[in-house]
């Protein structure tokens, strides 16, 4: 393993370290010294759906114990193993890189998502990303009711050499999302990234709005947006459902963007979102600085959940 992969998968071990404890400590609680019979299938199926895995993932952990190792003394090391297979064989089927197609440009990223879930951090994130990999990056300020968005992405886009479209508070998000495109096909840019207001996923004409943008883009291309990111912040747990499940409907989700998993013990909603839903997952934050967002890996994130060593 490369310095740089080990850096990360100790940075990603210790970020998810809240929701690795809740785990461990629950684990090593059941099975300290105890033969793994059925109360303990039950209080260890109670756990990890108390700590937002999901009952599918419960269920075949619990049966696959039940059918190997029953009426056995078992270690807690053995558990969290058995826990991190299975995790890590559900979350492969999401395991999708967003990557760039030479044969699309600009490469059209849609970004949405509730208030405070992080989307203008990641926009700005992406961006350097792309620009440390020698791309040519536009943003489009589409939060046009919140002068601090704009300002944030400004600051993003200084940093990572990337223009950024902005219009006064409160402007049409719609036009200058089609405003946007248009340049960016002009200037031959690599990607356009668009930052959208934070859609409460219960209010009906915010997410209208929404949709506008999405009609607009497709008039310039019907291919676009050529991705629709859902930025979800981990610490909401099973809320995060939800807004998966009104944002998929209403705009067409096509990744998932799971930030701030170092500032909760909720880290395993992404296992259950992966088992309900499907949606690709592009990446993951646990930090503040632009490497402390990745691409997604399974077994990395497995492991990594149950306190494992890569």
């Amino acid at each position: 393993m490369s310095e740089e992969r080990r850096g990360w998968f100790q940075r990603l071990r210790a970020g998810l370290g809240r929701s690795s404890s809740r785990l461990t400590d629950g684990i090593a609680g059941i099975f300290a010294k105890r033969r793994l019979d059925e109360a303990a299938l039950a209080e260890l199926e109670e756990l990890l759906i108390a700590a937002d895995l999901g009952t599918e993932l419960a269920e075949e952990v619990t049966g696959r114990l039940r059918r190997t190792r029953f009426n056995q003394e078992v270690a807690p090391e053995e558990i969290r193993a058995a826990l991190a297979e299975e995790m890590a064989k559900s979350l492969a089927l999401v395991e999708r890189p967003l990557r760039l197609d030479p044969a699309t440009r600009p490469l059209v990223v849609l970004v949405v998502g509730v208030n405070g879930s992080g989307k203008t951090t990641t926009i700005g994130k992406l961006a350097k990303q792309y620009r440390d990999d020698g791309k040519t990056v536009l943003i489009a300020a589409g939060d046009t009711f919140r002068a601090a968005a704009v300002e944030q992405l400004r600051v993003w886009g200084e940093r990572a050499g990337a223009a950024v479209v902005a219009r006064e508070t409160g402007a049409d998000a719609a036009g200058l999302a089609f405003d946007a495109y248009e340049r960016a096909r002009r200037e031959g840019a690599d990607v356009l990234l668009i930052d959208t207001a934070g859609r409460l996923h219960n209010r009906a004409d915010l997410m209208a709005e929404l949709q506008k943008i999405v009609r607009v883009l497709k008039k310039v291309d019907p291919k676009a947006p050529h991705a629709v990111l859902l930025v979800l912040d981990a610490t909401v747990g099973q809320n995060a459902h939800r807004q998966a499940e009104i944002f998929r409907d209403m705009v067409g989700v096509t990744g998932i963007v799971m930030t701030k998993l170092d500032g909760t013990a909720r880290g395993g909603v992404l296992v259950s979102l992966a088992e309900k839903y499907g949606i690709p997952v592009h990446y993951i934050g646990v930090g503040e600085s632009a490497e402390d967002l990745r691409p997604f890996e399974a077994e990395a994130f497995a492991r990594s959940l149950v306190g494992l060593e890569r």
